[in-house]
């Protein structure tokens, strides 16, 4: 016989899985609750197999009620009772060892095979959020070019990037296969635009936004 407690702070919901539970010979209806604090208290005084857990509940959600469960009684399996809005409430119950989630609307044959299968130690996982946690990240915006930056040219970007690995013009001119007075043109337009006295000053621009040393640089070089 598999113990289940009830958590849901809706009685009509709870009186919905005990109608629908009870009637399952394996299954067996230990207590109800109607906050994640009094779920809490219940569990640890009745010792259930398994708690249906709500999430979105007040005194205490179901995340913050698994939290403390799985720190006060870790062999109790948890599976929580979810909307399609609650995607974020699941995935931090699930990091705190949730093992599963169903959705409320479940039929009864579906959600007694789930609380057999997570008694058992499996995991069950739903539709919707399963979805979305196998689909790809979205990919991040570009980085936006800090507003002391935005106003320097592509080669003069290259150029600042390579002053900030300790490149001297020669190496700069090798590296970017241009001449060393072009280069020379390009420091001095970037010092003017970035109102800054010195190749020390660019370096130290560029240490703070990011731009670490790769080797020595000539720090007495003229622009």
């Amino acid at each position: 016989m598999i113990r289940v407690l009830l958590v849901d702070d809706q009685s009509i919901v709870r009186e919905g899985l005990r109608s629908l539970l009870q009637a399952k010979p394996d299954l067996d209806i230990v207590g109800e609750a109607e906050n994640g604090q009094v779920g809490v208290e219940q569990a640890i005084a009745l010792q259930p197999d398994v708690v249906l857990m709500d999430v979105r509940m007040p005194v205490m959600d179901g995340v913050a009620a698994t939290r403390s469960l799985q720190e006060k009684i870790p062999h109790i399996r948890i599976l929580i009772l979810t909307t399609f809005d609650d995607d974020e409430y699941v995935t931090q119950a699930l990091r705190y060892g949730a093992k599963g989630y169903l959705l409320k609307d479940t039929p009864s044959e579906e959600l007694a095979q789930a609380i057999r299968a997570v008694h058992k130690g499996y995991t069950h996982l739903g539709p919707g959020l399963f979805e979305k946690m196998l689909s790809p990240a979205p990919t991040p915006p570009p980085p936006t070019l800090p507003p002391e930056l935005a106003q320097l040219t592509p080669r003069e970007l290259e150029v600042l990037h390579l002053i900030g690995q300790g490149y001297s013009n020669r190496e700069i001119a090798q590296t970017l296969y241009i001449t060393e007075r072009t280069v020379k043109n390009h420091v001095s337009s970037i010092l003017s635009r970035l109102h800054l006295r010195d190749r020390l000053q660019v370096a130290l621009l560029t240490s703070t936004l990011g731009f670490h040393p790769g080797k020595s640089s000539d720090r007495s070089e003229s622009p």
